[in-house]
């Protein structure tokens, strides 16, 4: 079978990305984003939805990560739109609820070709070291926007934020992985409308 992928090329005057994704891939990643943090979820994202991920990115992290973050969500989803062309076949759904120590979140997917996000997770803090828990939802309704989805993001619980949010990428890539594969059983586009 051939292994489903995108090329995503990104230049503002902000951000200036390039991104690979292979969906049949094996959990490996090359990231650089110049954002710690979010090269760690991503990466995390990468190991647990099995895609092979290769992205670099540059923006103006002097003014703040905002940019970074938002563009480096649309083209992911982006990404994933072009990858996935008409959607023959694929699960649509996915779900997952993954554990990190005292935190518990789950993610649920249907690749619709409608846009939704749906985000719980009160988190108290607003900083994690310099980067700014606010951006998380940024990230995910960038994506959404763009991958043309609805996604349910719940935390649960959880008293350590970075625990909290790597719950949330575990369980994000968990439930892509599941949502894009081929079920050999579905004929064409898995929806009644004939169309995704």
């Amino acid at each position: 079978m051939r292994k489903r992928a995108a090329e995503i090329k990104r230049k503002t005057n902000e951000t200036d990305i390039t991104l690979k994704l292979i969906l049949e891939g094996e959990g490996r990643s090359t990231i650089s984003t110049g954002i710690p943090f979010l090269n760690h979820m991503l990466e995390l994202f990468t190991r647990h939805g099995l895609f092979t991920i290769r992205l670099k990115a540059k923006g103006d992290l002097e003014v703040d990560f905002h940019h970074t973050v938002e563009d480096v969500g649309i083209c992911l989803g982006q990404a994933f739109a072009q990858a996935l062309g008409n959607k023959r076949g694929i699960r649509r759904y996915g779900e997952a609820t993954i554990p990190m120590d005292e935190a518990l979140a789950a993610v649920t997917v249907d690749v619709s070709g409608r846009s939704f996000l749906v985000y719980n997770a009160k988190i108290r803090r607003i900083k994690l070291g310099d980067f700014n828990i606010g951006l998380v939802k940024e990230f995910l309704r960038a994506f959404t926007d763009q991958a043309d989805l609805a996604l349910h993001i719940n935390l649960l619980y959880g008293e350590d934020i970075h625990h909290s949010i790597e719950a949330i990428f575990k369980a994000f890539g968990r439930a892509m992985r599941q949502a894009v594969e081929i079920d050999p059983r579905v004929k064409g586009i898995p929806s009644t409308k004939g169309i995704l």
